[in-house]
């Protein structure tokens, strides 16, 4: 498979704590790869550099064979690479489907093109169709008239994603998709995940409950103290001694 996201030597310190330290992974198109660690590992973090949220002191990062280092979060977003956060942001005050509305482009929105209606009228019904298909996707076709602000959690977890499809997106980044979500949900949102997967879309993914998301994800980085110390297979990772001395050895839960 080919590599969609690459980090090389990425690095990021706050004051005299290094949060990121030369970090080197990459993301294969069409995977779930799982990035895990222990609170303060610096998963977050490596997060907010590969999506312009922050500015690395040093390295690169490459998407689409395009170094993106530096780019301001719109600009990341419109190449494809879009990202979501530990806590949903959707806008409460509009229904499901007008949520996953808001992330396309209509030529409606041009000033000079929004009194004509001919000009816009037939790309808003192919959006419609669009973002009906796209709930349909993650579970919430039944829910597309409600206020987003009425879903449950894992609900909510949807919506993001379903934002992201929306927008085009290649590459979506989760912060803890399944954080604050019962172990039934949670399995059925790393299950959309799967099925998206092979329409292809590729995932990567921030989580502390290793023992749901492990056997959804391809390949599997963990960190700890800014720095991976291991990769590979979820298995190997697991099995790794470093990785059991991180969990385990500190009293670390999974």
């Amino acid at each position: 498979m080919k590599t969609l996201l690459a980090t090389e030597g990425l690095t990021k310190a706050f004051g005299g704590l290094v949060a990121v330290n030369r970090v080197s992974l990459e993301v294969r198109e069409n995977s779930l790869t799982l990035l895990i660690g222990p609170n303060g590992s610096g998963k977050t973090t490596l997060l907010n550099l590969c999506t312009g949220v922050l500015k690395p002191d040093s390295g690169r990062v490459v998407f689409r064979d395009q170094d993106i280092t530096g780019l301001e979060p719109h600009q990341i977003y419109e190449l494809g690479f879009v990202r979501t956060f530990q806590i949903p942001m959707p806008f409460i005050a509009l229904t499901v489907l007008d949520n996953v509305l808001g992330a396309m482009r209509s030529p409606g929105e041009d000033p000079f093109r929004a009194v004509t209606k001919a000009a816009w009228i037939e790309r808003e019904e192919e959006h419609m169709e669009r973002a009906l298909a796209i709930l349909e996707k993650v579970g919430l076709e039944r829910h597309w008239n409600m206020p987003s602000a009425s879903l449950g959690a894992a609900q909510l977890k949807m919506l993001e994603v379903a934002r992201g499809l929306a927008s085009g997106a290649k590459l979506i980044a989760l912060d803890e998709p399944i954080g604050g979500v019962d172990p039934a949900r949670a399995g059925d949102i790393l299950t959309h995940l799967t099925e998206l997967k092979k329409e292809g879309i590729t995932f990567l993914v921030v989580e502390h409950r290793i023992d749901i998301a492990a056997p959804f994800a391809d390949h599997m980085y963990a960190l700890d103290r800014g720095s991976i110390i291991s990769h590979g297979p979820p298995d190997s990772v697991l099995n790794d001694p470093k990785v059991i001395e991180v969990y385990i050895g500190r009293d670390e839960a999974c």
